[in-house]
Parts: C-alpha cells; sequence; structure tokens
C-alpha cells in the first residue's frame, strides 16, 4: 500500500455557561420546542431572536446560557459541544450537548457573508471574532445572515476510567 492517507478529526468546543440567565450570560442554547415538525420550516434565526411567539414557543426550553452570541453560533455549526456549567448553586459541571434539530432553514456561512461584505479578509473564528468585537452594532445582522439555527439535548458523560483525567477538557 502507500503511506498516504487523509486524516480527519472531530472536536467539541467547550464553553462557559450558567443554568439561568445574568448580566454576562444572555444567549441561550435551547432544546427542541415542543410541536417542531421535521423536514417543515419554524422560525429563521432573527425571527426566533426577534418575535414574541417564537420566544414563547421556547420559553422554559433552555438548557444554558452562554456569554458570548459568536461561541452560540460556533455550537450550531459544529453540532456539539461541552459546556462547562455553574449550577444555580454555585456548583461547576462539564456536560455534553448534542445536536437534537433545527428550524429546517439552509445553513449560510457568516464568514462567507463577512467575505462578500468586504468586512474580512480573514473568515477564521478568531477573525470573526476579532471583527465582532469591533463591529458590536452589525453582530446581529451577521449573525441573521445563517437563517439556520440548532437545537440540542444534554447528554451526561460517561465517568472517567481509572488513572484517565481527560474525560474533562
Amino acid at each position: 500500500g502507500t503511506s498516504e492517507g487523509k486524516l480527519t478529526s472531530y472536536y467539541e468546543p467547550v464553553f462557559d455557561a450558567t443554568r439561568r440567565p445574568s448580566a454576562t450570560h444572555a444567549v441561550p442554547l435551547y432544546q427542541v420546542p415542543v410541536g417542531l415538525v421535521p423536514k417543515r420550516p419554524w422560525y429563521t434565526r432573527q425571527e426566533i431572536e426577534t418575535l414574541p411567539e417564537a420566544q414563547a414557543a421556547l420559553r422554559g426550553r433552555e438548557i444554558a446560557w452562554l456569554a458570548d452570541p459568536i461561541d452560540a453560533l460556533m455550537l450550531h455549526i459544529q453540532g456539539s459541544g461541552r459546556l462547562r456549567i455553574t449550577e444555580a448553586d454555585g456548583a461547576q459541571r462539564i456536560s455534553r450537548l448534542a445536536f437534537a434539530g433545527t428550524n429546517d432553514h439552509p445553513y449560510r456561512s457568516v464568514g462567507n457573508w463577512l467575505l462578500q461584505q468586504g468586512a474580512l479578509r480573514d473568515a477564521s473564528w478568531p477573525g470573526i471574532k476579532a471583527w465582532a468585537a469591533q463591529n458590536p452594532r452589525r453582530v446581529n445582522e451577521m449573525l441573521w445572515s445563517n437563517p439556520r439555527y440548532v437545537f440540542f439535548r444534554e447528554e451526561p458523560l460517561p465517568a472517567p476510567e481509572h488513572g484517565r483525567e481527560d474525560h474533562e477538557p
């Protein structure tokens, strides 16, 4: 055979989160809304974030809250991740979020949108985050250029194996 091959990888980003919204953690991550019908478009990302009826449909479906909407978008694009959650009692634990469904709208790259706007030459996550920090009034416009919204389910992490400490990022 040949010594050449293709190696792929997968990672789950890790973000700090809280169980309740706060002044610093105001970006929700949701479970699938009750009544969501697969293969039928639901509210767009912009509608989910602005329409009272969409927000009412998601009330009580919050899993956790993040500080940064770009981090939430990264989880939406990645489809899963881990959260270092501060619980209501102050305790911290690691939890895994797994893909549970979408609003069935098409995915549109915010990096491509920024490139088309002439706003960036580097559409990497650090480049996107830097642009967002410099353009806070346009962050929603950028986020809403991607109408797809991802819903999650929380999964327990397996107990660590004896002698291994890689269960917690």
